[in-house]
């Protein structure tokens, strides 16, 4: 199978390609990314020689040149998206462009060229807040709370419309937040590693009582993959790792400074939540459990573990990334 990933220099995306390349020999990848910030080659440095693999610089937004990209592709894996909060909510415009025109030139480059699967990669975010002990599943209503949140719940509107409409053979996926090696360092478990190997202070947030579900990337990679495979068209599947007890991020810092031998005054407490920030996230991961066997394999203890060894063992991984085009933005306060 030929699968073009759009996005597959980022975080999740490359971690995605990797897992391909490992475990399906008889596969081709297409790298198609921009390589903005977050985008970086270097974390598939290790495969870029792989014959197997492919890397086109370009911009979804470019249609024309999208489209001719889709010669031959059996598949197609969107992850290219613009999302980090703190940035949607300082400029707007770059999200609704990649999010949602973005989404659509990509539903047209699938309809036109006769790709027979496209795996829609979308957030648990569009559900927006949940109280205990609710948790969110497929068909529930859209709520979200940010403008990156709203692109994204677009751009799965456009998705769904394409499906019904067009009969665009279409899957959508929520995932929980994701963590693990190759992740840029403005989202808090990586900010805090870096940070911490840097002998700074972790920002926390309103103390921290936020709550997220956390599942380590290579377990959103076999989900996935999964969902590629064996899918129904025209579904939705919600991955998460239910993490029971629910964890909230005071407790992914203490756990973070313990790791590090550091004590609390490590933090650096930020008065004030968030604008637009979500208390807590849950999803009901039951669909995909049942109906096509995937659970998750990597326990938060041993993946956190992981993750900090990582990003220990590639200090030039985190020099290159957090200069240049890295900007501090929780520096500023919304």
């Amino acid at each position: 199978m030929k699968i073009l990933v759009t996005g597959g220099a980022g975080f999740i995306g490359s971690n995605f390609i990797r897992y391909v390349l490992e475990n399906h020999p008889e596969d081709s990848l297409v790298n198609f990314d921009k390589l903005t910030y977050a985008g970086n080659l270097e974390n598939l440095k290790d495969v870029e020689e792989c014959p197997r693999y492919f890397f086109v610089k370009g911009d979804i937004c470019d249609f024309a040149f999208l489209k001719k990209q889709f010669a031959g592709v059996d598949a197609v894996v969107h992850f290219a998206a613009e999302s980090h909060v703190d940035r949607s909510i300082n400029s707007q415009k770059e999200f609704i462009n990649t999010n949602i025109l973005g989404t659509q030139n990509v539903i047209d480059a699938v309809r036109y060229s006769g790709v027979k699967k496209y795996i829609h990669i979308s957030t648990d975010e569009v559900y927006g807040d949940v109280a205990y002990p609710k948790k969110s599943k497929h068909k529930d209503p859209y709520f979200p709370s940010s403008p990156y949140s709203a692109t994204k719940a677009c751009s799965d509107m456009l998705v769904f419309s394409s499906v019904r409409t067009f009969g665009l053979p279409a899957i959508v996926t929520h995932c929980t937040n994701n963590y693990g090696p190759y992740q840029f360092p403005e989202k808090i478990i990586p900010l805090f590693i870096t940070n911490l190997l840097e002998g700074k202070k972790v920002p926390l947030y309103d103390g921290g009582s936020q709550i997220r579900d956390w599942l380590f990337v290579e377990d959103h990679c076999a989900a996935i993959d999964l969902v590629l495979r064996n899918g129904v068209v025209g579904e939705v599947y919600d991955i998460s790792a239910e993490n029971n007890p629910e964890i909230t991020n005071k407790d992914i810092t203490l756990f973070l400074l313990g790791l590090f031998g550091a004590g609390q005054d490590m933090i650096e407490n930020v008065v004030g939540a968030r604008a637009g920030h979500d208390q807590r996230y849950a999803v009901d991961s039951s669909k995909i459990r049942n109906e096509l066997g995937w659970k998750p394999s990597v326990s938060f203890e041993d993946g956190l573990t992981r993750t900090v060894n990582w990003y220990k063992e590639n200090s030039d991984w985190i020099k290159n990334v957090k200069t240049g085009k890295y900007l501090n933005y929780y520096d500023k306060k919304y």
